[in-house]
Parts: structure tokens; C-alpha cells; sequence
């Protein structure tokens, strides 16, 4: 297909090299972690094109697993299988994806009028693909080269398991696809394409979501179950909601009771999406402004204003462990501004979308935030991602969202 490597050999799923570790490399893959770098490799015993089936193995030649080799990328091999009985074909490729979208209906998450997260990368056992539900329309985000090879089976298993009217593919970030060679355009690939936001339901409330140009594929699902337990804690409190997006937070809480509701987020797009959204839900508690978040906080703080909630849910600010520093940093300022524009009792939702900011560090940030305000910070709840968004034992880096509910004194 055109966006893959036009040499890569996806046909019968067997291998066409095999990988050799260095010595003592091997033990995370005989425990299933499915990254291998570039750092771990001692050779290549044979010729494969990116995007090739490759066997993994020990030093002294005992098969490891079977993967996806990509040359261009510090990440060589993902790994998928660890039989070597295995074949990475088509008929392997749609029985992963029954799997998938098997444990979704487990979780009564298959109302085509609301929107789930069908396929989530390494917590399903398929690095390098995301496919989102919205109603009758599949999202899909390929972040793996290997993926983009095999495009057209993955969208025929698709097809085949949820018969959607329109699959539109939504190309992965900036920056992760320079590092594995991705050259994949957002565009639509099968079926029809909605002609404006397609209108999903999330308890109660209708959102519109814009699957050609909406952040991440359109809408930020593994906040879900999130926006409900923080709307059950904001009835009759005056709430900020920063970085509102299209205004999930902001809606809940307003169908909860808050007593207002205000939502800034710096992108246009962004607010206009949110005000539509409020309109749609009849939320006039809600008031919409596009502003800085930065400049906003520390507006807000100079002309005394109070809130009884600030929600908090940022941009990754960390996209490695190389900007840690300054993304603590990042949030140790905007917790601290927020926290000061807190009534005593008031609450404060703050949340991380950076895989490279760990729990821990994210905690301790929060610790440090307590000591230079002298508030008390007590943490009511320390939450993750909805569970259509589920992680592998074997791959703990998926767990990247964290959602912290406490009470400021």
C-alpha cells in the first residue's frame, strides 16, 4: 500500500530474519514486553525491509518471540507473539482484533450511539494501533510503521467486526512519526464520511466530536469515567475548568449542579466545539473563553477571584523522560496558581496525560505544591484511564494518564 514500505512482505506472516539479542538482554521479552530498541540488538542474521515479520532470539540462537522489524525507528522490533508456531498473518491480525472488541461488549461498552475505545495499542496486545469508536464511525491512529503496512487487513477485520459506516484514519503525533518513518495523511479509507460532527452520548449528555481535525482522534475517551466522579463533587461549587477542550468536565459538572461553570482553553477550535456543546446540552451555567492558560491563571489570581473546584487536565507536557524536568516544573506552577485560586474545602482535579510523568513523580509534585502554598492537600481519589483503555502487566509504560481528585484546606 502506498504509506508503507512498498518492499515490506506481509503475506504469509512467517519470518524473513531473525533478530539476535545481546547477551543478557533477553529476560523482559521472555516476559512479554513487546518493545525491543535498538540498544538490544546484537545482529540481524538476514535481509528483512521495514515492516517485515522477524523472529527475536537469545545470543545463542533460542526463539524468544515474534515481531515487526522497522530499521528507521530506535524501537526495531514490536513484538505480537511469543509461539513459534504463531503466523503474523491476516487471520492472526482479525482474531486479535475480535479479541479486542470482545472485552468492549464485556464492558457494556457497545452502544453505537455513545463512543469506546476499541483497540488500545499495547493494552491489547497490538502496539502501534488505536481504533475509537464514535457512534457509526471508526477513528483509527497508527503509530508503528509495521501497522501501516498492514492497513487494509486491519480495516477489513474492521469492517468485518463492527461494519461501520466510514473509517477515517488519523495520523499519530508530529514527532513519533518522524522516529518510525510514518508518512500517513489524515484522510477517510473506508466507507462514507460524516459531513460535520458526528453526535455521540456519554451519561446523559450529547457531544459533538470532530473526527477530521479534533485533538487526539477526536475526543478525549479515557477521561470518561473520570468526568463523572469529578461531577459528583462539584453540586453547588463555582468551577474552572482550564485546557476544556470540547468541554467534557465542564458539562458533567454542569448536569451535576455546579453553580457555574467557567471553560478556557487556548485553542479557538477548541472553545468554539465547547460553546457548541454547551448549547447542545442546554448548560447555561457553562461560559466559554479562549485565553492562555497560563495568562488566565494568573489573571484570575490578581483580580481575586475564588472557585469552590479548578480542573486541571493539560497537554502532554512531557513527550520523554529527557523533559521531565521542566514538565514538573510546568505543573508544579499551574497546581500552585490553582490551588491559591481555591476556597478552604474547595477541590482540586489535576491530571497528567504524560506517559513520561510517573505517578510518583506526579504525587510528589503535588507534595511540593502543598509545602511552597501552605494548603493542606488531602488526596481523595488517585485515578486512571476508563477501562476500554486497559494495560499490559508486560507493558506498565501504558499506563500515562493520571487523574488526581483532593481537598484543599
Amino acid at each position: 500500500m502506498p504509506d508503507g514500505p512498498p518492499d515490506a512482505r506481509t503475506g504469509d506472516g512467517l519470518p524473513t530474519a531473525t533478530i539476535m539479542l545481546k547477551p543478557k538482554r533477553a529476560r523482559p521479552f521472555f516476559g512479554r514486553h513487546p518493545w525491543v530498541l535498538d540498544s538490544a540488538v546484537l545482529r540481524v542474521d538476514g535481509e528483512p525491509a521495514d515492516g517485515d515479520v522477524v523472529d527475536l532470539a537469545t545470543h545463542d540462537g533460542t526463539f524468544v518471540a515474534r515481531g515487526l522489524w522497522n530499521a528507521s525507528s530506535r524501537l526495531r522490533v514490536r513484538l505480537y507473539a511469543f509461539d513459534p508456531a504463531t503466523r503474523l498473518d491476516d487471520a492472526f491480525w482479525q482474531t486479535r482484533i475480535a479479541s479486542a472488541v470482545a472485552l468492549r461488549t464485556t464492558l457494556g461498552l457497545d452502544d453505537r450511539a455513545a463512543a469506546a475505545r476499541l483497540v488500545n495499542s499495547e493494552g491489547d496486545d497490538l502496539s502501534g494501533l488505536i481504533v475509537d469508536r464514535y457512534g457509526e464511525y471508526l477513528a483509527v491512529q497508527v503509530t508503528a510503521l509495521a501497522m501501516a503496512c498492514r492497513l487494509e487487513a486491519i480495516c477489513d477485520s474492521l469492517e468485518s467486526l463492527v461494519s461501520p459506516r466510514g473509517i477515517l484514519l488519523r495520523g499519530a503525533e508530529r514527532g513519533l512519526a518522524k522516529l518510525e518513518g510514518l508518512h500517513l495523511a489524515d484522510r477517510l479509507v473506508r466507507g462514507t464520511a460524516p459531513d460535520g460532527p458526528v453526535f455521540v452520548h456519554e451519561h446523559g449528555l450529547k457531544f459533538g466530536v470532530d473526527l477530521a481535525e479534533g485533538q487526539k482522534t477526536g475526543y478525549y475517551l479515557d477521561q470518561r469515567d473520570n468526568r463523572q466522579a469529578v461531577a459528583a463533587a462539584a453540586r453547588g461549587r463555582r468551577v474552572l475548568d482550564m485546557f476544556c477542550y470540547s468541554g467534557g468536565f465542564s458539562l458533567a459538572c454542569a448536569k451535576a449542579g455546579a453553580r457555574s461553570v467557567l471553560a478556557v482553553d487556548s485553542s479557538a477550535k477548541a472553545t468554539a466545539l465547547a460553546k457548541a456543546n454547551a448549547g447542545l446540552n442546554g448548560a447555561a451555567s457553562v461560559s466559554v473563553e479562549t485565553a492562555d492558560a497560563f495568562e488566565k491563571l494568573d489573571s484570575l489570581t490578581a483580580a481575586g477571584e475564588r472557585f469552590g473546584m479548578v480542573i486541571l487536565d493539560p497537554p502532554k507536557f512531557a513527550r520523554s523522560r529527557a523533559s521531565l524536568d521542566d514538565a514538573l516544573r510546568a505543573y508544579h506552577r499551574i497546581n500552585r496558581v490553582a490551588v491559591g485560586l481555591l476556597d478552604p474545602g474547595g477541590i482540586l482535579v489535576s491530571c497528567s496525560c504524560s506517559g513520561s510523568v510517573s505517578r510518583e513523580d506526579f504525587l510528589q509534585m503535588l507534595s511540593g505544591v502543598s509545602q511552597r502554598s501552605g494548603r493542606s492537600i488531602q488526596l481523595l481519589e488517585c485515578r486512571g484511564a476508563a477501562a476500554d483503555h486497559p494495560v499490559s502487566a508486560s507493558c506498565l509504560e501504558g499506563e500515562y494518564l493520571k487523574c488526581v481528585i483532593a481537598r484543599v484546606a
